[in-house]
């Protein structure tokens, strides 16, 4: 038995939640055009009968202008620290940049065995790629490196033997069945977050949230109530549209990803709720941990 926890980091929009959701074969992070999506570190649980990887999905490491991006650097500092193999995530078909570099120099402050994955091969030629791995291997002295798309599923398999060949652990850390550390409620109300950010595309702020305030399982079907959380009437507006026609789509596409992840019929009741002083969130902030960077 082999086991053992990896952290996967990169610059936003890399692909690190994809490749996590492809890895686990289940959505277990919501995916965003927008930067900054991911602002926990969630664990996805990859299973095999002699294998046990808990890949963390980490916020985009970036050179933070406010107290968010502060707050998301902490979480995947955080990550680095306490896990045994570090995965470098970059996107082939983009240039070598200050963000890559900012997150290599934060990844050289940590002893750990640091595997560059070239993630959206599909993007580029075999010489444009050679190109890329020449790029990157004098910069540090990576352990090894995999390139791979995470979207088409290309060469991930590879990237789970090389892997293997770093984990130290001989210690099950999960059930068999259990797929992620994070709760129902949270998967629930990431996805339906996701599709706030996708509708809205750069209406609305990261300062939205979305929280599950209840679920009743019947026979052959769940019903959950949910609030999205604004701080401003104007996004308010955003979010309901037209007549109600947004927070429509919202809840519809919502539902169809929460169905597809409790396995059953889903009746969602969606709500949208402003509170202007986020201060006064009480349970909002303890469910979220916003404080600590509102």
């Amino acid at each position: 038995m082999k086991s053992g926890f990896v952290s996967i980091v990169g610059r936003p929009n890399v692909g690190k939640s994809t490749l996590i959701n492809n890895l686990v074969g289940s959505k277990v992070a919501i995916i965003s055009n927008k930067p900054q999506t991911t602002r926990n570190n969630i664990q996805g649980i990859y299973h095999e009968q002699d294998t046990e990887i808990v890949f963390i999905d980490t916020p985009g490491i970036h050179k933070p202008n406010h107290k968010l991006g502060q707050y998301l650097n902490k979480q995947a500092y955080y990550s680095l620290s306490d896990s045994d193999v570090i995965l470098f995530l970059i996107d082939a078909s983009m240039s070598l940049g200050k963000g890559d570099q900012f997150v290599l120099d934060k990844i050289k402050e940590i002893k750990k065995p640091v595997i560059l994955v070239i993630n959206k091969i599909d993007k580029i030629n075999k010489e444009d790629l050679m190109n890329k791995i020449l790029e990157y291997k004098d910069l540090y002295d990576f352990a090894d490196i995999v390139p791979i798309s995470a979207l088409k599923k290309d060469n991930t398999k590879e990237l789970i033997k090389v892997i293997k060949k770093y984990l130290k652990d001989e210690i099950k850390y999960y059930d068999d069945d259990q797929i992620t550390n994070k709760s129902t409620k949270f998967l629930i109300a990431e996805i339906i977050r996701e599709k706030v950010f996708n509708l809205t595309e750069e209406e609305v702020p990261h300062s939205v949230t979305c929280l599950v305030e209840h679920i009743e399982k019947n026979k052959n079907s769940y019903v959950i109530n949910a609030t999205i959380i604004v701080d401003r009437d104007s996004l308010k507006k955003i979010i309901l549209g037209s007549k109600g026609s947004k927070i429509k789509q919202i809840g519809s596409l919502a539902r169809k990803d929460i169905e597809q992840l409790l396995g059953s019929k889903v009746y969602l009741d969606l709500f949208v709720k402003t509170i202007k002083k986020w201060r006064d969130k009480d349970k909002y902030l303890s469910e979220f941990g916003f404080d600590e960077f509102e």
